[in-house]
């Protein structure tokens, strides 16, 4: 199952990290699938248990494992997924970067409804009009919608069928969370109005319209940003932000 270690290579535990992920590919192993203990591990690689406990600790860091207290070490469910990969925390005008960061998803979300509408499955399409509707049924209660909202547009972007798009999501729907607090029930219908035109192109496989009606809602969502009191970017509120990214 494993290639045996070579010694005058990089680092042990490096090498170890990278046979465990080589592990988790050969054997298609999923977000939450359990790995081998550490003791098979070890002995599998030849190599003692804390080089194989280092490993681990290495891949926790890059969230490709995740260690449950009691249970075992299991594949992340984030796999290779940082929270902050960009370091957006660390940027201090944190005004300019929600309005940077909003101009990233007009860059690319209009263009992944595109896509998402000519390749998009019966199902994924009806995954995305039950998320529609628990999202109206949580804005009609007062609820806060925003991880439903997130998502969606994560629905939508692995519908495309293309890899690497998924991955690119936890940054560029950060903006979402940037609109909590806002409860205006005009802003709620502009919200349902929008994501109901979006999946009904994406279903009916027009391209064009598709990528108009994300490019409509994202247009909304600008203009609700420049409308965010001044207190809403500040350094303890948007880090938070950041740091419960999908």
């Amino acid at each position: 199952m494993f290639e045996i270690v070579n010694e005058n290579a990089k680092p042990l535990a490096e090498q170890v990290a990278d046979q465990v992920v080589q592990l988790i590919v050969e054997q298609s192993l999923a977000a939450g699938d359990k790995l081998p203990n550490e003791f098979e591990l070890a002995e599998e690689l030849h190599v003692g248990r804390g080089t194989v406990r280092e490993a681990v600790k290495l891949l926790v860091s890059r969230n490709v494992l995740e260690i449950r207290r009691g249970k075992g070490t299991f594949v992340s469910e984030k796999t290779g997924v940082s929270n902050d990969p960009l370091g957006l925390q660390f940027i201090q005008d944190k005004r300019k970067l929600a309005y940077d960061l909003q101009e990233v998803r007009m860059l690319i979300e209009p263009q992944l409804a595109s896509m998402a509408a000519a390749v998009a499955t019966p199902e994924d399409v009806a995954q995305m009009k039950g998320i529609c509707r628990e999202i109206e049924q949580m804005i009609e209660k007062g609820e806060n919608y925003v991880n439903k909202d997130i998502e969606l547009h994560t629905c939508i972007a692995r519908s495309t069928k293309n890899l690497v798009v998924p991955n690119l999501i936890p940054i560029i729907t950060a903006t979402i969370k940037l609109f909590i607090d806002l409860n205006n029930r005009v802003l709620w219908q502009e919200t349902v109005q929008s994501h109901r035109a979006i999946v009904q192109y994406i279903g009916e496989h027009n391209a064009g319209m598709a990528s108009y009606a994300m490019e409509k809602h994202l247009l909304d969502n600008k203009r609700n940003l420049e409308a965010l009191p001044p207190g809403a970017f500040n350094s303890e509120y948007f880090t938070g932000l950041i740091e419960t990214m999908p």
